[in-house]
């Protein structure tokens, strides 16, 4: 096996994706992961902690560069502007990887445990940055309801970057769904 070759990771990754794809989460094994990748088992754990990891390796990274951002901020900052920080911040996670996501989409929405994984995740972003707020002087209610709406757009501006037809950035269209939704509330009501 090649234990010495560089890149374990990576190919580790692409190995797992492309058994998922093929066999589905539930019929991979780590075993399949790490001899399709040309590596051991022992290799594998070096690198992740179970299989779903391989998904959702990074979010522990990304979650902390968007409460840094937030934390990052002058005293005087807005609310907004600690929410448009934080995704700025997720925005330099999403360089190239677009066609690995697109994949990892539909390997999570096929599998309930993933399903469930990836919303865990979520929450897991919605109360750090509620407690980065509530950490610069933003009631405990507004930081809540400040860090779930954050957690929305970055949700539903990585489903809107994965679109198949979709050619911007991560960060722009997080900026475009930001703006949309202060234009809601800013909006009077429909009668």
């Amino acid at each position: 096996m090649g234990r010495w070759e560089p890149d374990a990771v990576g190919r580790l990754r692409a190995a797992a994706l492309d058994l998922f794809v093929e066999r589905g989460y539930e019929g991979t094994t780590v075993a399949d992961i790490a001899e399709r990748a040309g590596l051991t088992a022992r290799t594998f754990f070096r690198h992740f902690a179970d299989k779903r990891e391989v998904l959702f390796q990074g979010s522990d990274r990304l979650q902390l560069a968007m409460v840094d951002a937030v934390l990052a901020l002058p005293a005087q900052a807005s609310v907004r502007d600690a929410v448009a920080a934080a995704l700025r911040a997720a925005a330099g996670f999403f360089g190239d990887i677009r066609a690995f996501a697109r994949r990892r989409r539909d390997v999570i929405a096929a599998s309930a445990e993933l399903r469930e994984r990836e919303l865990i995740k979520l929450a897991s972003l919605s109360a750090a940055l509620a407690d980065a707020l509530a950490a610069r002087g933003v009631a405990a209610l507004d930081a809540r309801l400040a860090a779930e709406s954050a957690t929305l757009v970055f949700r539903v501006a990585f489903e809107r970057w994965l679109e198949p037809d979709e050619t911007r950035g991560f960060g722009a269209i997080a900026d475009e769904l930001l703006q949309r939704l202060g234009a809601l509330h800013r909006a009077p009501r429909a009668a």
